[in-house]
Order: C-alpha cells, then sequence, then structure tokens
C-alpha cells in the first residue's frame, strides 16, 4: 500500500503539472498532495528518472516552477496526444479489455503496442505500476458465436457506409430464426453485450437487435439515408437495453437503501425527494419494461412502487409467482428439539 499511494501521488503531480499554465512549485506541490517538500524533492527525482520530460525555471514571481513538455513524444506528434493522455490510455486499458473482448481484442492490442513504442521503458516500467492499482471487475459477458468480430466489423462497416444489410437472426421470445433487412443505425454497448440499432423497412420501426444472435450478416452495395426518427441516444426510455413509452414512475426507497439510491443517477430524468423516515422517493420517466420490473424487484422489500398503480400490480404479481415456485415444497431445517415431522412427498 506505501508504494501505491507513492505512485499514485506521483501521477496525480504529473496531472496537476500539466494543467497548470505557469507550472508548479515544490510547495504547491507539496499542500496540494499533503506530504512535506523534501518528498516533492524525491517525487521529482524518481520522475525524472523514469523519463518525463521535467523541467525547472523562475516564473515571473522569482520563484522556481516545475513544467511539463506539451508534446514529449515525437512518435505521437501527428495524433496531437499529450504525455498524460497517452498514459491514460495506457492505464484504462484495464477499463476498455472489460468490454466484448472478442470483437476489439486484436485491435486494443494493436493499439496498446503503438503505444508502447512511443515510451520509453523506464516510462513503461513507472506506468505499468498504475493498472496494480486500478482493478475493474467485469459484470456478466454475453457468450460470443464463432464470427463474432467479424459481423461486429461488418456491422460498423455498414453503419459508417449507411449501407443496407441482410441478416438472419436468432428472435428468443420467439425461439426461432428470421430473415432480415436492416438499414444498420449504429452499435451500441450495454450490460456485457454488444446491439445493434437499425430500421426494419419491412415493419417501419426503429428495432434494437442483440449482436450476439446474429446468425450471419450480408452488408450489400445498396445505401439508405438514415430516418428522421433516428435515436439520439440508445436506449434513452429504458434501463436496459429495451424501447418504450416512458411514463412517470415513482419508487420508494426505505432508509437502508436509501443512501445507495442517493449516490447514482438511475436514469437523467430522475428526481430525488427525501421522506420523513430516512427513506428516499425517486421518480423517473422511464418505460415500463422488463429492466425496470426486474430493477425493482433486486432491493426486495426495501422498494415499493407508488406509481404507475400498474406497475405496482406487475411487481406484485412476479412476487407472487416466485413465492408460488417456493412455498410447496420448502423444506425448512430446524434443530433437532424443534424438529417437525415433514410429510413424505410422493417420488417424481
Amino acid at each position: 500500500m506505501p508504494r501505491n499511494a507513492e505512485v499514485i501521488r506521483q501521477w496525480q503531480i504529473l496531472l496537476d503539472i500539466e494543467k497548470s499554465r505557469l507550472g508548479l512549485t515544490v510547495n504547491e506541490m507539496a499542500d496540494r498532495t499533503g506530504v512535506k517538500v523534501r518528498t516533492i524533492w524525491r517525487d521529482m527525482a524518481a520522475l525524472q528518472e523514469a523519463g518525463f520530460p521535467l523541467t525547472s525555471a523562475k516564473g515571473p514571481d522569482h520563484r522556481t516552477r516545475w513544467t511539463l513538455m506539451r508534446v514529449p513524444l515525437k512518435a505521437l506528434n501527428d495524433p496531437g496526444l499529450t504525455l498524460t493522455e497517452v498514459c491514460s490510455l495506457y492505464m484504462g486499458r484495464a477499463l476498455l479489455a472489460a468490454m466484448p473482448g472478442a470483437a476489439f481484442a486484436a485491435g486494443l492490442a494493436d493499439l496498446m503496442k503503438k503505444v508502447e513504442k512511443a515510451l520509453s521503458p523506464r516510462v513503461r516500467e513507472f506506468l505499468d505500476q498504475l493498472p496494480g492499482v486500478i482493478k475493474v471487475k467485469p459484470g456478466a459477458i454475453k457468450k460470443h458465436q464463432k464470427d463474432y468480430a467479424g459481423i461486429v466489423a461488418r456491422l460498423i462497416e455498414a453503419s459508417a457506409g449507411h449501407r443496407v444489410a441482410k441478416m438472419r437472426y436468432f428472435s428468443a421470445s420467439n425461439n426461432r430464426e428470421k430473415d432480415y433487412v436492416v438499414h444498420p443505425y449504429y452499435v451500441t454497448y450495454f450490460d456485457g453485450g454488444l446491439y445493434l440499432v437499425a430500421f426494419v423497412p419491412e415493419y417501419g420501426q426503429i428495432r434494437n437487435f442483440a449482436v450476439e444472435r446474429i446468425r450471419t450478416l450480408t452488408v450489400t452495395e445498396k445505401g439508405f439515408t438514415p430516418s428522421a426518427q433516428s435515436p439520439a441516444s440508445p436506449f434513452a426510455a429504458s434501463l436496459g437495453a429495451n424501447d418504450g413509452r416512458p411514463e412517470r414512475v415513482e419508487i420508494d426507497f426505505a432508509p437502508r437503501v436509501a443512501q445507495y439510491i442517493r449516490e447514482r443517477e438511475w436514469h437523467p430524468s430522475q428526481r430525488l425527494q427525501d421522506l420523513g423516515d430516512g427513506g428516499v422517493r425517486l421518480t423517473m420517466k422511464v418505460c415500463r419494461d422488463w429492466a425496470l420490473r426486474s430493477w425493482v424487484l433486486g432491493f426486495g422489500p426495501h422498494a415499493r412502487v407508488v406509481a404507475p398503480s400498474a406497475l405496482a400490480e406487475e411487481i406484485l404479481e412476479q412476487i407472487e409467482d416466485a413465492r408460488d415456485g417456493y412455498a410447496p415444497r420448502l423444506a425448512f431445517e430446524l434443530p433437532r428439539a424443534f424438529a417437525i415431522p415433514q410429510p413424505q412427498l410422493p417420488l417424481r
């Protein structure tokens, strides 16, 4: 942990120096990081030894100020990337790798090789320590079919070039495969998977398709003009990967989970109202879909739907269905002294 704190402090010093137009003095850096001046001098020596282009000079106030060269990496002059931008990308590869790897793993690996070539061995050695204190726990990642990466590449090609595509798609709701002609608008990432947002001329609607369910895809030479109703933001009215008519939803959360609710933005339309008992009321304008119901049910007895009544009825129905799945067969284990003979159930 002490070494981690040292590396994080030195990285913050680099960011602060780059942001400062006139540079920073060692005293200013000590005040910002909460350490002694002699510790800052050791940090500056370590960063210079690692190869970071730090320089010092007298400022207008006759105080020695440290600055960082704006474009220190000649190999990256053309893209216009600064040192800290490159370093941020280098350190953030763990976050990028948490996305569906089969589609972007190769491209990400090639990109990182180019970045590494622009960094000196000492700089890489310094940066390699940072991912050790930035860990990523990815959620459930969707399983991919064999040609997943190729399908994603063709979808991006069709979306960028506004070209009509033909695809064979497995519909989970209908449990069958179907052929579609689509106008691909864009590919979006959500909850461990990629989705295609496309206009379907057959239905005259914009629909969403889970990319892992696309069995085959062919990009044609025929072009299309995107519809004026093309959504700027994917799944804007849903907490999940769905579309629908948004409506006002009010949910009361008990004090036990109220802080958890307050600390997050669940939807751009949300409004929070403190309740007298320490709880909180969350109001949103979202569609009443499976994602919303699952989210509410995930809080168990600590969430209660206030409005609309139709949503409250759907939640209650799902609770009753879940209870019916357990209650008839659930056998509770009691201490031997309180054991109650259980009736023998017939073999099935």
